[in-house]
């Protein structure tokens, strides 16, 4: 197992509210699945860069990870993620 950390600031909500109905099944092709997501997360040591969209996402290799991200058929989908705002996403491991 591994996991992604993804921040985003929203500043086109619309845009998000697309995104979140196809980002499930988008993650799900690549065996990847949202382990926690939260719209209000809180810094809590030194000076994060808190953003107003934050989730841990997991896949079940680096393989898999990278599959999803650069699936040629979810490039619509991820474009609907960075239409929403700002975006990185980070793989831990």
């Amino acid at each position: 197992m591994i996991y992604a950390y993804a921040k985003l600031t929203v500043t086109n909500p619309d845009s998000l509210a697309k995104y979140r109905e196809v980002a499930g099944p988008a993650l799900a092709r690549h065996g990847g699945k949202v382990e926690q997501a939260s719209a209000n997360s809180m810094g809590i040591d030194g000076t994060p860069d808190v953003p107003d969209v934050a989730a841990i996402l997991s896949f079940p290799d680096k393989d898999s990870a990278l599959g999803w991200i650069n699936d040629p058929e979810l490039a619509d989908v991820h474009a609907l993620r960075r239409e929403a705002g700002g975006s990185d996403i980070v793989l831990l491991g």
